[in-house]
């Protein structure tokens, strides 16, 4: 045997011999069974805004819960010229006000008294100063859409940003069906009836929306830069995505930090979402800027700042990118009108029976399709129209 290949034997032999070794490793971690407090929202200082801060707690890895909310405590905005203004909850673990006009020289925190009894505060702040979103532009470019947002503050004093965003799309079915199944007691389909009277087509299923919340952090800084302005990738929409079907939106919150609270997002930014190799950043302590009270030594997790917040939305229709890959996988099958053939493909939704030579009120065969090419509400959305939709 050559030294080449005694060299493969050896390092193989090693690698079986360690894996027999390995075990799992659980690290003893003190850890609350009620989680540690999570604060996520900010104070809204623009003139009548709103203020909304959703409250939950940490879980254990082992869990399969994705989140715990806190619900049923007191939150309250408090001034340091005295005043004080209390957030209704909505058992989500979602507290609100109402519009607010707080002053622009005072400093603002929040109060935290949760259903235990505990209290938390966060620091006293002074309001950051966001500037208006410049544009939310898009580009075809790596097989699908990049959204970019670009700002920037005349002053050159907020240098520090934060941006979450809203999406909304419409999307439409297929086919408008003029049947629909009967079915008996046990609520299986032995037969099929029109959904009107008059036996026109049911279009209250066509078209649909479906929406979508940002869940990674996005943050800028133009410290680096002659002057406070950024242009960044926003967010991307892959060509073959349904999102651009029809007509696609997406409405953008820009928040202005403190250098502290740019810091704050970095670290969570890094610890949830750049952890994965030894060559990413490894993971570091979160320090926010809410405390307990009762113990100073509890972690809590979040940073509150006090901004006025700018919004913007725009609109993308299909027609905007016309080579867009997006296709439907809708399938079409005959069906005979007898009570097996309508259970072997109940799977499918009936639409009409006029392309099989169907009478008025004779239908010996119908054409079915997928339930979301008949019915958009099956793939998740709403056929509730949203109040800012053209």
């Amino acid at each position: 045997m050559g030294i080449h290949m005694k060299k493969i034997l050896y390092f193989l032999i090693a690698v079986i011999v360690l894996a027999a070794c390995k075990e799992s490793y659980k690290p003893n971690i003190s850890y609350p069974e009620t989680g540690y407090l999570v604060v996520e929202g900010f104070i809204n200082s623009r003139p009548a805004g709103v203020t909304s801060i959703k409250l939950s707690r940490t879980v254990k890895l082992d869990t399969n819960i994705n989140t715990r909310r806190e619900n049923f405590a007191k939150v309250t905005i408090e001034g340091d010229n005295n005043s004080s203004y209390a957030l209704t909850g909505n058992n989500s673990g979602t507290y609100s006000s109402g519009q607010l006009n707080l002053s622009s020289t005072a400093k603002y925190r929040l109060r935290i008294i949760t259903s235990d009894g505990k209290t938390y505060l966060s620091d006293y702040a002074t309001a950051v100063k966001t500037p208006p979103i410049d544009s939310v532009n898009f580009k075809m470019e790596n097989n699908g859409l990049q959204l970019y947002i670009n700002t920037h503050d005349p002053k050159n004093s907020t240098w520090y940003y934060r941006w979450e965003y809203d999406e909304t799309w419409e999307y439409h079915s297929l086919y408008m069906p003029a049947l629909r199944y009967k079915k008996d007691a046990a609520g299986i389909p032995n037969g099929i009836e029109y959904i009107n009277a008059d036996q026109t087509v049911d279009t209250s299923k066509f078209k649909c929306w479906q929406f979508f919340s940002s869940t990674n952090i996005i943050t800028g800084t133009s410290t680096k830069l002659s002057e406070d302005k950024i242009t960044l990738p926003l967010l991307f929409i892959d060509e073959t995505s349904w999102k651009i079907s029809v007509l696609y939106s997406v409405n953008v919150r820009q928040y202005g930090l403190s250098r502290n609270g740019y810091d704050f997002w970095q670290k969570m930014k890094r610890n949830t979402e750049q952890l994965g190799s030894i060559f990413d950043a490894q993971p570091s302590e979160i320090t926010g800027n809410v405390h307990c009270v009762s113990n100073p030594s509890e972690p809590v997790i979040g940073y509150v700042e006090v901004a006025d917040g700018q919004e913007k939305r725009v609109f993308i229709s299909r027609a905007q990118v016309p080579d867009w890959k997006y296709r439907s996988d809708c399938i079409f099958q005959e069906v005979t009108n007898q009570k097996d053939s309508i259970q072997a493909y109940s799977y499918l939704l009936p639409i009409d029976g006029t392309q099989f030579g169907a009478s008025p009120n004779i239908i010996l065969a119908f054409g079915a399709s997928t339930p979301g090419c008949v019915d958009c509400t099956t793939r998740g959305g709403t056929n509730v129209k949203p109040s800012y939709w053209p």
